[in-house]
């Protein structure tokens, strides 16, 4: 049921239909993306980050969180659009009494243009997305201290003092890892350009070709690959994660249709995110 592949370093695990469901694992990052569905397999991640409160995004929520129950693990760390964290937490609440067996999220707000800690050296910055519901895409990234250019070649002893000092010798470094943005126009990459050097770029191309023209994939606030196609150059991820490819295609007419439009320099680095065989799962 589940798609795998491979984009750079990462494992990226999961299903995604438009409209229908997603949900995105990456094991290398403790990182779960949107919670469609509640695999099994899910269940180790401690770190969920949710784009917006439609229903193929979250649904399953309370289903990770029960499974995660029965194999005695709390709430994961759950980022969502600050908008939607009462909402959320009362539907938890409701569902709660339903079931007579209490769901503890651990729920944090976030806005974009913050910076949260996720663990170690790698946090998330929160970017808007252009969706009709409040909605949020992540750049994770590892923030690393590294020394000053202007310090560089001192000795050891004189590196110390200086720190004993209190002066300022360190500066932060940012490797951008890997950026998920769904359910969102285009416009967001013209507005967030870091999201074109991320070293993997998770985005969504719900539409392909004529059966869905470009002006009906906007209004649905979706992406059509012709837009994609027109930012060719600038895309300079290591790999391009395209996914949330609607039904109307099936994953054999994906691999398909971007082979034959996508020019080679593009091709040679996206990875589609569809079953290598078959129909979509479900």
């Amino acid at each position: 049921m589940l798609t795998q592949v491979e984009a750079g370093p990462y494992t990226i695990k999961g299903v995604s239909v438009g409209g229908v469901y997603t949900s995105l694992c990456v094991p290398e990052l403790d990182a779960l993306f949107d919670v469609g569905i509640a695999p099994r397999s899910f269940v180790g991640l401690d770190h969920l980050f949710i784009s917006h409160g439609h229903a193929d995004h979250i649904g399953a929520l309370p289903a990770l969180m029960g499974v995660r129950g029965l194999s005695r693990k709390g709430s994961p760390k759950t980022f969502l659009p600050a908008p939607i964290v009462d909402d959320v937490r009362e539907a938890l609440a409701a569902l709660s009494r339903i079931q007579r067996y209490e769901l503890q999220p651990e729920l944090i707000g976030v806005r974009p243009g913050e910076l949260h800690e996720v663990h170690g050296d790698l946090h998330a910055r929160v970017f808007k997305t252009y969706h009709p519901v409040p909605s949020v895409g992540y750049q994770l990234l590892r923030r690393v201290r590294k020394l000053r250019s202007a310090f560089r070649g001192l000795p050891g002893p004189e590196i110390a003092r200086l720190r004993a000092a209190g002066d300022d010798i360190f500066e932060w470094h940012e490797r951008l890892e890997l950026a998920y943005a769904t359910d969102t126009l285009i416009d967001v990459v013209d507005h967030v350009p870091s999201l074109l050097t991320s070293r993997v770029l998770v985005l969504e191309c719900t539409f392909l070709d004529e059966r869905k023209e470009r002006a009906e994939a906007r209004s649905r606030c979706h992406i059509h690959l012709d837009e994609i196609l027109e930012r060719a150059d600038a895309f300079q991820n290591e790999q391009l994660v395209l996914m949330h490819f609607s039904q109307i295609y099936s994953p054999g007419e994906v691999r398909a249709i971007l082979q034959r439009r996508c020019p080679p320099h593009l091709l040679e680095r996206i990875v589609a995110f569809a079953p290598a065989r078959g129909p979509w799962p479900g």
